[in-house]
């Protein structure tokens, strides 16, 4: 079991109550409108061959140490506070008063874009391998870390991401998934 980062398939996406993401939609689209922006709709016709999904196992301390360091109060909110990331930019984050299984009472949505960012730049600092890093399938990311690519990535490749691979891999998991929303124009959230 555990938490997973998945992608948002348009039919999840449309329907209602537990089981989807109806509701959330709908108040995202409410609140665009009253902003002056367009709704967003999410279609099936465009969706990615497969699906996102990886399991955020690791600890997060390393990161969120690196993070501290690297990014302000205002930009670690935005890379880590959001339930729900779309693939647009946003000015600022969106609090809705919906929750889901893993938001709670309000739901928070982000854009991809300044997620990408904010991913980019501890990227560089750490000096992560990116173009190393598997992106074909589920689980993908979370098997590399797991069972051996990133060793012989390290001993490869090493540098300053190698230290610490607990945040290697948050930064690689933020860094993967707001690509993969924006490539496909898909949210994501967690599940």
């Amino acid at each position: 079991m555990g938490v997973y980062l998945v992608s948002v398939t348009a039919q999840d996406w449309s329907q209602p109550g537990e089981d989807g993401y109806g509701d959330v939609a709908a108040a995202l689209n409410t609140e665009l409108k009253r902003r002056g922006l367009p709704p967003y709709e999410l279609q099936a016709a465009g969706e990615a061959p497969g699906w996102f999904e990886e399991k955020v196992s690791p600890s997060m301390d390393g990161f969120v140490a690196l993070c501290r360091t690297r990014l302000t109060d205002a930009e670690l909110s935005a890379l880590l506070d959001w339930s729900v990331l779309m693939p647009f930019a946003l000015e600022e984050e969106i609090v809705l008063p919906v929750g889901t299984a893993y938001s709670g009472e309000e739901t928070v949505v982000a854009g991809a874009p300044q997620v990408l960012a904010l991913a980019e730049r501890l990227a560089r600092v750490v000096e992560l391998p990116v173009d190393a890093i598997p992106t074909d399938e589920n689980l993908t990311l979370s098997m590399w870390f797991l069972e051996g690519g990133v060793e012989r990535t390290a001993r490869a490749r090493p540098g300053p991401w190698a230290e610490d691979r607990d945040a290697a891999f948050y930064v690689a998991l933020y860094l993967r998934a707001a690509q993969y929303s924006m490539r496909y124009g898909c949210p994501m959230t967690y599940s």
